[in-house]
């Protein structure tokens, strides 16, 4: 099936013109996002429809979260912490959407972050920045796209939430159930800040890993006690403190 267009809005906000066209092919309904620059550059972000109506509701809070800001301050600048930031995880993928403020003003950015799985560093994310005075706009827009084109998924069963085991500081799984034509699986992703790598387990071959998991780790709790050492949250054995010896009389 080849990709179809099935609508198209355009908005003004500054000196920029946003697109947002919702489009069809056999993957399903997505809405893409064209940025346009005064000197004709173009900025695109892909959004499948499940993905645009999340990023729909942050919008709302975004829009809420600038209203209670105050005006520039000129002298301040510039902001290099973002004034507001979300994430969302779903599909297997990563969305970053930070409020910022530069000498041009207050944006939106809104990034996908792609990895180099060879050499396992980040590429150009694709990302588009609507600056803050459109936001309203554009989540209309938006709205409106989706309350059309939207409805087929709306009584859709959900799959489970995205979730992230770990931390940033040393390394990140993320946990996504997705489903194909072969079915549902569960892709975990492990990643550092040099290299991403992943894995895809069908759904049949769920309660087998759970039950392993499971099982070792109260296999563990006996590892630890035999060599003489507690387990930690951050899992880090730390010694176990023996108890003085008493002398006798």
């Amino acid at each position: 099936m080849e990709t179809e267009e099935l609508a198209s809005r355009s908005i003004q906000t500054q000196n920029k013109r946003f697109y947002l066209d919702v489009k069809q092919n056999a993957r399903g309904r997505f809405i893409k996002i064209a940025e346009v620059t005064p000197g004709g550059h173009k900025n695109r972000l892909t959004l499948s429809m499940p993905i645009a109506c999340e990023f729909r509701n942050l919008l709302c809070d975004f829009i809420e979260h600038y209203s209670t800001l105050g005006p520039s301050n000129p002298d301040a600048l510039p902001v290099k912490l973002p004034l507001k930031t979300e994430r969302i995880t779903r599909e297997n993928k990563r969305y970053f959407l930070d409020l910022k403020e530069n000498q041009r003003g207050r944006f939106l950015r809104v990034r996908y972050v792609t990895f180099n799985c060879f050499y396992g560093r980040p590429t150009n994310p694709p990302q588009i920045a609507l600056p803050a005075q459109g936001m309203v706009e554009f989540r209309d827009a938006l709205t409106a796209l989706i309350d059309e084109f939207a409805q087929d998924g709306a009584d859709a069963p959900e799959l489970p939430p995205s979730h992230v085991i770990g931390s940033h500081r040393s390394k990140m799984f993320f946990l996504d159930v997705g489903h194909n034509q072969r079915g549902v699986f569960m892709r975990v992703t492990e990643q550092t800040r040099h290299y991403r790598s992943a894995v895809t387990i069908p759904e049949k071959f769920w309660e087998e890993f759970a039950d392993f998991f499971k099982t070792t780790s109260d296999q563990m709790e006996d590892y630890y006690h035999q060599i003489g050492r507690e387990r930690t949250k951050d899992d880090s054995p730390v010694k176990r403190e023996e108890p003085d010896e008493v002398t006798q009389q």
